[in-house]
């Protein structure tokens, strides 16, 4: 194959490429350009509309104090992304380097859980919340949004730990290094790629859940930042760029994070390719 073939096949496939990535991103575009657009001009049928106006992003926070509800999605989701990722980091290294009675058994069991969508999950969950007084707090979303994420976390986080040579931790060992040294300075800088994309995608899940967080926080102080929309869906019917508005600002925390940590996500998801 000549180079001049391989570079039109080359640019082919980016036009393709750039084609599917443009679609993939019309959701997104259309949610911040209704939320730029004037009440009247909200139904036209362009992508985008100049002037942009921000009357939308002022009538959301001055009708809204969603300080409470930012904070609240803020420490829930934290707080479950942490507990996710060590916990399921500390799964793996055990049921990878050490001699565990039924560790097969163990991981194919939480790998079962990976099939239960968290709908059917949100009753007994509740009942559980519910019994142990945990509605309307922040526990009551954290324990499970971490239950549900470890077998995830722990897939990624296993299939990494995999492909460390165990020389590496004899040699600390040797050297006088004991477990909880050697799996805090040792394993987890190794395998931070799969740590990053791990709690990429618990912060994703956790801040996007909708379902458990409705049953669970009733309080509109307590309420995350998902449930607002639905809150002034009503109100916000024949305000469709006040709506999008808020969408937008619940959105902008995921981007941000994603913008920030997107060099270790890609390293991290060749890295698990490449040794996969």
């Amino acid at each position: 194959m000549t180079l001049k073939v391989m570079k039109k096949r080359q640019i082919r496939w980016s036009v393709v490429l750039l084609i599917i990535g443009f679609l993939w991103m019309c959701p997104l575009i259309f949610m911040i350009s209704m939320s730029l657009r004037k009440p009247e001009k909200a139904f036209e049928p362009v992508l985008f509309l100049f002037p942009v106006v921000l009357q939308n992003f002022k009538l959301v926070f001055r009708q809204n104090n969603l300080l409470p509800n930012f904070i609240s999605s803020l420490i829930i989701t934290s707080f479950s992304v942490f507990l996710v990722t060590l916990t399921a980091a500390m799964a793996a290294f055990g049921l990878t380097r050490k001699q565990v009675r039924g560790k097969t058994i163990i991981y194919n069991t939480l790998m079962l859980t990976l099939m239960v969508p968290i709908s059917a999950l949100v009753i007994p969950l509740t009942q559980i919340n519910s019994t142990l007084g945990w509605i309307n707090t922040y526990q009551g979303l954290i324990f499970p949004y971490t239950a549900l994420g470890i077998p995830f976390g722990l897939v990624i986080i296993k299939a990494f730990l995999d492909n460390v040579p165990p020389d590496l931790e004899d040699a600390a060992i040797v050297d006088g290094c004991g477990v909880w040294r050697l799996f805090f300075l040792i394993i987890l800088p190794v395998i931070r790629p799969g740590l990053i994309v791990v709690m990429i995608w618990q912060f994703l899940t956790s801040w996007n859940e909708f379902f458990l967080a409705l049953v669970t926080m009733s309080e509109t102080s307590m309420k995350t930042l998902t449930l607002i929309p639905m809150q002034y869906q009503g109100f916000y019917f024949s305000q469709p760029g006040a709506l999008f508005a808020i969408l937008v600002v619940i959105c902008t925390p995921m981007i941000l994070f994603y913008i920030a940590v997107q060099k270790y996500f890609v390293r991290g998801m060749l890295a698990g390719a490449i040794k996969g």
